[in-house]
């Protein structure tokens, strides 16, 4: 596929994510519905919407040349994301239930089951894969170098009735090997000589061949047609390539994701390219552009000043640093506004510090507002949607879009370079920030100047006013850890817990390996009162939203709603550990074993035991994105058993 049809993708999603924004309701004013089907029919449709541009999406920052398209299409693939947790929050809180079921909706949206699976995102591991491959090549030194270490130590001992058993094993054996092929051969002796014996007709070379002519071509033809139907059925998606669902991608998909590295490494080569061109056009700027950029700074602020006295008669006050410097000087207002804003801006810091002593009021206030509302005024019960973090981030992205790409002619840049007039743009207001800053330095002792050779104003040296730390109230105060391990480097800390067998290599899985189909009655079970059984595709979906999306994303993990743990239970053999070497493998996190087989007298006591909370915690913070395994959760709580029921 080209750029243009990726480029194309990409303007068709944004048209249908504006589409979608125009119809998502205001939560101030939407009013309650009391139909919880008619609530779940509108949060599903919103879900299943924002799937398929999340996949549009998905695909387009994977294979999109552009350096600056695709940190546009980031920052809108991450937002889509958490509008689909969020979406997914709701639908849970209306139906009380983990798994939904929308077969009903796909039908009327004429879409398959496919056509809405949540991919995970390949940036997830590619743009983190240099340090990926790293540190698994550290684990793989640790693991061989603990295992050479092992070999060496441990010398195999044998003792005397152990080898008479191993030799004597051995002879039964030859023994056995030895009168197996001595009565093969008197069986084969004996079938020759009953066919000597018995009188078979005799066949002639022509009709001995006929015979063998129609033996063959019936296997052959039947053989044929078996490997029609398994051809056919494969085709039809019926059956896998083989019963192990080792499928083997044919030639086209070979070629295809041939295709699709090659255009990731063009990837890598456009953005080493745009990141030489961020610091060259920043530092052409600041040589060409920047003395004048000082001098017309300088005029305009030496003019405010001249024009505050005359209107005021004094001196204006120089903004200070922290509320925006000589940037609220350009802001289209006269001296007086300027002057006003200040003086207002001193009293209400003023004003902040006498309300310090009325905080008791305070918290007593919002009660009882809250009562008077609770027995004045009852909210109308039914469903609304829940004020949205990424809404806004969406809108602010599609405006960027409208702003930048939708109608800007690329006819010149048919290879995806990066667009060298907005690197000028962004780097020209960051050059702009730098020199302001430099200016109201030398401006501010100017100004100090002025006053005391004019105004005749005694001013010393300007002081930094240092923010009064206020006391922290007792409930919100958070005792500060201490760091057992304060001396020790990450790397030390890293390999005693793979030689204690803390972090444990991932086995590498996708989430393509973890086979279950869709659920089809899923609707029409529950319209007949009947709770249908999750499929193992509804567990994939759910694997996906509550582990691997928010683990994947720091900017999803941040906002998205928080799921802090997950509970995998099922039966031995269903899939629980390959779920969590899916996790693992599909965000390149770090796997740590607390299950209580695995920690059994390796840090013993309760020191011990401190020490290990923190050396996982220390280290997975540090090495984020983290996974923490506690197989047989349950052994964790059980009590202690009393001394009579130890033996048994």
């Amino acid at each position: 596929m080209s750029s243009s049809l990726y480029n194309k993708i990409w303007k068709d999603t944004q048209e249908k994510l504006t589409d979608i924004l125009t119809h998502e309701p205001n939560p101030n004013t939407q009013k309650p519905e009391k139909d919880r089907a008619v609530a779940f029919q509108s949060l599903a449709t919103f879900y299943i919407k924002y799937i398929q541009i999340f996949r549009n999406l998905e695909k387009c920052y994977d294979q999109i040349f552009h350096p600056q398209k695709r940190r546009l299409l980031k920052c809108l693939l991450d937002s889509v994301i958490g509008r689909i947790l969020e979406v997914k929050k709701e639908m849970v809180k209306l139906e009380l239930s983990e798994y939904h079921y929308f077969d009903d909706i796909l039908i009327d949206l004429k879409l398959t089951p496919n056509e809405v699976e949540i991919p995970i995102p390949k940036y997830f591991v590619n743009e983190n894969l240099r340090a990926l491959r790293e540190r698994e090549h550290f684990l793989d030194h640790l693991l061989s170098s603990a295992n050479a270490d092992d070999g060496e130590s441990e010398d195999i001992l044998m003792t005397t009735d152990q080898a008479i058993l191993l030799i004597q094993r051995h002879e039964r054996a030859r023994q056995g090997r030895i009168r197996a092929k001595f009565m093969r051969e008197i069986r084969r002796q004996e079938e020759m000589e009953k066919n000597k014996k018995e009188d078979r007709k005799r066949y002639t070379s022509s009709e001995a061949a006929l015979i063998l002519q129609k033996l063959w071509r019936g296997y052959m033809c039947r053989k044929k047609v078996h490997e029609m139907r398994k051809e056919e059925l494969i085709w039809l998606g019926m059956v896998p390539a083989n019963l192990h669902h080792i499928t083997e991608k044919s030639n086209i998909v070979k070629l295809a994701d041939r295709v699709d590295a090659v255009r990731r490494v063009t990837q890598n080569i456009y953005e080493q390219e745009y990141q030489q061109a961020l610091i060259q056009v920043k530092e052409k700027i600041r040589e060409t552009e920047g003395p004048d950029i000082r001098e017309t700074m300088q005029d305009q602020i030496r003019q405010w000043f001249i024009e505050c006295r005359d209107a005021t008669g004094k001196f204006p006050d120089y903004p200070e640093e922290d509320e925006g410097g000589s940037a609220i000087i350009f802001k289209e207002k006269t001296p007086e506004d300027l002057e006003r804003e200040l003086k207002e801006k001193e009293e209400s810091s003023q004003k902040s510090k006498g309300k310090k002593s009325g905080k008791g009021n305070k918290k007593t206030s919002p009660k009882k507002n809250n009562k008077q509302k609770k027995k004045g005024e009852e909210e109308p019960e039914g469903f609304k949607f829940s004020p949205s973090v990424f809404l806004g981030e969406i809108h602010e992205e599609c405006h960027n879009y409208q702003a930048l790409w939708m109608n800007r002619d690329e006819s010149d840049n048919f290879e995806q370079h990066h667009d060298e007039e907005i690197i000028k743009e962004e780097k020209r207001i960051e050059v702009e920030t730098e020199i302001r800053i430099q200016v109201d330095e030398l401006l501010r002792q100017e100004l100090r100047n002025l006053k005391i050779a004019i105004d005749k104003e005694r001013v010393g040296r300007a002081k930094k006013k240092k923010a009064k730390k206020g006391k922290k109230s007792k409930k919100g105060r958070r005792k500060r850890e201490k760091d057992l391990t304060p001396d020790r480097t990450l790397i030390s800390l890293f390999e005693e817990l793979v030689l204690s067998g803390i972090i444990k290599k991932v086995e590498k899985y996708s989430m393509n390996e973890y086979y279950g189909e869709y659920s089809y009655l899923g609707t029409t079970l529950r319209q007949a009162n009947i709770e249908p059984q999750p499929s193992l595709s509804d567990v994939r979906r759910l694997v996906t939203e509550y582990a691997i999306l928010p683990l994947g994303s720091q900017t999803v993990h941040e906002k998205a709603p928080f799921i802090k743990s997950l509970l995998l239970a099922g039966p031995h053999g269903t899939g629980k550990r390959t779920l969590v070497n899916i996790i693992c493998t599909e965000t390149g996190a770090n796997l740590f074993d607390l299950s209580a087989e695995n920690i059994v007298n390796k840090y013993p006591g309760k020191d011990g035991l401190r020490m290990l909370i923190h050396l996982v915690f220390k280290v997975g913070r540090l090495l984020q994105p983290s996974v923490i395994l506690i197989n047989d959760c349950e052994k964790m709580f059980q009590k202690k058993l009393p001394k009579t029921d130890s033996v048994s």
